[in-house]
């Protein structure tokens, strides 16, 4: 059974004619009749009744005919589908992560962005914002998010929102920092940031506007393990204000200040400057200020 055999079977049926139906798809007679006479054998059953004026459906032909004018129908819905893909863009977009998923709204970003592109398939590689900085600088990477300020040229940057950071205390710092100038805070214990973090220079930044120059207490790269170990009393970090208001509710860590904003930093969405006018990054950019409400 072939589309064009079901097409010619509603044709018929439709004309009650075979020549009137052989005009109306462009055909000869025989070919008319030589298709319904293969769809009569393949479907072991007669599907018109002959008469001298023309023909008409048989009992079966009529039970016949929905089936066939849904197959047809199912057939031109999946050929427009196909002619609306042609135009789609297509293929594979890598994308540098950072930090935790829910706050770059990953999720709904990429579900959005299938929907509206379903021929773009996503690739994300989850780093730190340096690395992924140079990998957008190197075109390993398409884009990815970068928390800072970025300092090259030659990539260009896209401000999704501000991050506002708090100074998280152990809770046996508490009482001598709860409300402590930056002089003093400058003589407690910090927990100290690997350079493969994001935090570091964000870290440093605010040390050096401050004018403190704390006594650093390890190196570690993940606030996850800042919080476990603030939550341990070894000392001080900053934490991104969400995450340090969620364990503070709990009594497991303290807040300078009440959960004052220590310092606030750009979520920015990165690319290679040279990129600007590539409709890969146009596409991308588009379903980012959507998902973010942005001008």
């Amino acid at each position: 059974m072939e589309i064009y055999q079901l097409r010619t079977f509603i044709a018929v049926a439709q004309q009650g004619h075979l020549t009137q139906a052989a005009e109306l798809l462009h055909l000869s007679q025989p070919a008319v009749t030589a298709q319904i006479k293969a769809l009569e054998e393949e479907f072991g059953v007669p599907l018109f009744e002959r008469f001298p004026g023309g023909v008409q459906l048989t009992e079966a032909g009529k039970l016949l005919q929905p089936d066939a004018e849904n197959i047809l129908a199912l057939a031109r819905g999946m050929q427009n589908r196909a002619k609306a893909l042609a135009g789609e863009p297509r293929g594979k977009v890598k994308i540098g992560t950072i930090g935790v998923p829910a706050r770059l709204r990953l999720g709904s970003w990429l579900a959005h962005l299938r929907e509206k592109y379903p021929l773009i398939s996503a690739q994300t590689t989850h780093g730190i914002s340096v690395s992924v900085l140079n990998d957008v600088r190197k075109k390993v990477l398409d884009g990815g998010f970068y928390l800072g300020r970025n300092p090259y040229q030659n990539v260009t940057t896209l401000q999704l929102t501000e991050i506002g950071f708090c100074v998280a205390l152990p809770p046996s710092m508490a009482a001598e920092l709860a409300n402590a100038d930056w002089k003093t805070l400058g003589k407690a214990p910090w927990l100290g940031l690997s350079q493969f973090t994001s935090l570091a220079e964000i870290t440093l930044e605010l040390w050096r506007s401050q004018n403190i120059a704390p006594k650093i207490v390890g190196e570690f790269d993940e606030e996850a393990t800042l919080v476990e170990l603030v939550k341990a009393g070894m000392g001080v970090a900053i934490l991104a204000e969400r995450t340090a208001k969620r364990f503070v509710a709990d009594g497991s860590i303290a807040l300078w200040r009440g959960g004052e904003i220590a310092v606030r930093v750009p979520l920015q969405f990165i690319y290679s400057a040279d990129r600007e006018q590539d409709p890969l990054i146009s596409m991308l950019k588009s379903s980012l200020k959507t998902e973010w409400d942005l001008p």
